[in-house]
């Protein structure tokens, strides 16, 4: 017998708005749900069922990037600020889980910057992208530059993620964003957008490492996100 049956009268109130509007009591500024058809396409090893095999719903959440950090000629902020967001998003997602077993529904939070190692595409990726999450949660859609956009806060967000055991109903998803413009692609010092799929080690080898200049570890370039005329949205353009 499910160890939760017996709250089924707690569980037959837990609607997909309820859980956004839980979710965002946590502090999240945007949550979007997907249902399991819109994973047909995730590689093999890294579909929600692959982690989760009870899964029925994957829930996306998002939270707002400062874009003071585009306007500073030095990285360190922008490098503090993400460091800072990734474990603030894993925070949301574990408090959300545990408040959503209260509520009789199982769920388990996927790592906001975590990633491994695919042995059969020679990338590395998290167990469940959170950008294709976010895009199938109806959140926003992946740009050229292969980061999400969504309408209200363009570029300048980052994703966490929930697998959950309840079938929930789903958001409808985002009409295309990006234009393909290519401005990303002219900037990159490194041509690593000159093909639909990121080169993604020539990127981070890049982009994140050692400054021997100031002795720490940073994230030196964001070029493709700064150029990007859907960087900001809605409610951050300034």
């Amino acid at each position: 017998m499910n160890t939760f049956d017996k709250n089924d009268t707690v569980t037959a109130t837990l609607t997909s708005r309820n859980v956004k509007e839980l979710m965002l009591s946590l502090g999240a500024d945007l949550c979007g749900i997907a249902s399991m058809d819109r994973f047909d396409g995730a590689p093999e090893g890294f579909h929600p069922l692959d982690v989760m095999p009870s899964c029925k719903s994957v829930i996306s959440f998002g939270c707002r990037f400062p874009v003071g950090t585009l306007r500073c000629s030095s990285s360190v902020p922008y490098t503090r600020v993400r460091n800072s967001v990734t474990p603030k998003m894993d925070a949301i997602a574990l408090d959300f889980c545990i408040e959503m077993e209260k509520r009789g529904a199982v769920c388990v939070p996927i790592p906001t910057n975590e990633s491994v190692w695919d042995e059969k595409t020679g990338r590395y990726r998290s167990i469940v992208s959170q950008k294709h999450a976010a895009q199938a949660a109806g959140l926003g859609t992946i740009g050229r530059h292969s980061l999400l956009i969504t309408p209200e806060f363009g570029s300048m967000v980052w994703l966490g993620a929930v697998l959950c055991e309840r079938e929930l109903e789903p958001d409808v998803l985002k009409e295309n964003i990006c234009n393909d413009c290519n401005r990303c692609v002219e900037v990159c010092p490194v041509s690593a957008l000159e093909e639909r799929e990121l080169k993604q080690q020539v990127c981070w080898n890049y982009a994140f490492g050692d400054d021997e200049r100031l002795q720490s570890w940073v994230i030196s370039c964001h070029k493709c996100r700064d150029v990007c005329p859907y960087n900001l949205g809605s409610k951050n353009t300034l």
